[in-house]
């Protein structure tokens, strides 16, 4: 009997409408698998009592049991536009809020690379996003039913009659959603593997890596297997089948692809080497409540929003006008977009963030600066915006 190849992997993803209960999936929910790390371990308690040898006798069934996950995945191309992306359901895990689609629209004549005029009504709101020729951008003022004005320039003006691109934006909100990570191997007699009750504690994304990637970290109420499954575990009367086998044809976006605009007034940034933006919602579940082996639910703590940024020093004004932010604690705007066509976009946008002043790292030829763990600030779920288009 041949080993299991560790390629022979595929991963789906779907919200649940009830912490635990396993969802439906069809073949759009598959996702690009590169890791996923699961563990269950029964709560560690100690037996005091006294037994005649120092041999440990072992703890009885029934324990409290503890499951984390750490899931990399590759951002994916969006084909399908008319609906989320695969990984939005992790997303939204991960920022609580119900994902806005917005379908595109035309513009029209009258506007400029920064205030957009479209031929009808847009019905944008603050926070949403549009793309054009290849760019992601967020709305920061509705001026009217007809026009914005975007958070930064498009490199293009868009014309009368040229397509203004779709986009599905993620919000945050105070309460998070759980989703079920299907984890299934070839062969189909192998261990197929369902995480119940997954919630997300931690999103990050790096730029400007081989390619660019999201990991998610987090706490799951259960590991369901198709070995020792039983009737009712995460809602289902049976172990879930896997859908039926369709083509898998995706574009991972390479991760020296994009844009970065920094400031009070944004200027883009071509000299950035590396930055991270990480959400971390300090999470807890209910799993200490007397009568269950299982967490019952998800609890959220403070949120932080954090960013680590390195770019190399330089003196223009641009540059020198992040130094001065981050002596006078002066709030500006951070924006990254991930790609560079239409279709293959993310865009996360920090609408006020203080930076702190700058480390200077001169161990190499050129001096760098390095912005560590600068944390975003807003009102009431407003820290962040997350947009693919």
């Amino acid at each position: 009997m041949a080993y299991i190849s560790s390629k022979a992997n595929r991963w789906y993803c779907a919200q649940e409408i009830a912490y635990g209960q396993i969802p439906a999936i069809t073949a759009t929910n598959r996702i690009p698998a590169v890791k996923l790390t699961a563990q269950q371990q029964r709560a560690k308690s100690q037996r005091k009592d006294k037994t005649g040898s120092r041999t440990w006798a072992g703890m009885p069934s029934g324990m409290r049991r503890q499951t984390t996950f750490d899931l990399t995945s590759y951002m994916m191309d969006w084909p399908d536009t008319t609906t989320f992306p695969s990984q939005g359901p992790l997303v939204q895990a991960a920022m609580g809020g119900a994902p806005v689609l917005w379908a595109g629209g035309t513009a029209a004549a009258g506007g400029d690379a920064k205030n957009i005029k479209f031929a009808a009504p847009h019905g944008l709101a603050v926070g949403q996003a549009i793309t054009f020729n290849g760019e992601i951008r967020f709305v920061a003022t509705v001026t009217d039913a007809s026009t914005v004005a975007l958070n930064a320039p498009f490199s293009t003006a868009p014309v009368a009659t040229n397509t203004i691109g779709p986009t599905a934006v993620y919000n945050l909100a105070s309460e998070l959603p759980s989703v079920s990570l299907f984890d299934y191997w070839d062969p189909s007699t192998a261990v197929q593997r369902v995480l119940s009750g997954s919630a997300v504690d931690k999103m990050s994304v790096n730029l400007n890596g081989d390619f660019h990637e999201f990991e998610f970290k987090g706490s799951a109420q259960d590991i369901i297997d198709s070995v020792s499954f039983a009737a009712s575990q995460g809602g289902a009367t049976a172990f879930p089948a896997e859908p039926p086998a369709v083509a898998f044809n995706y574009s991972p976006v390479p991760g020296n692809l994009g844009q970065v605009w920094l400031g009070a007034v944004p200027n883009q940034f071509f000299t950035v080497s590396a930055a991270s933006v990480d959400i971390s919602n300090n999470l807890s579940t209910r799993a200490n409540e007397f009568g269950s082996i299982l967490p019952q639910a998800i609890s959220p703590g403070v949120r932080e929003v954090q960013v680590t940024l390195e770019l190399f020093g330089q003196d223009d004004a641009a540059t020198l006008a992040l130094y001065h932010a981050a002596r006078m604690q002066a709030p500006m705007t951070v924006m990254f977009q991930l790609g560079q066509l239409n279709g293959q976009l993310l865009g996360i946008f920090m609408p006020s963030l203080v930076p702190d002043v700058p480390q200077f790292d001169d161990t190499e030829n050129r001096l760098k600066w390095k912005f560590s763990d600068t944390r975003a600030q807003g009102t009431i779920d407003n820290e962040i915006v997350v947009a693919f288009g």
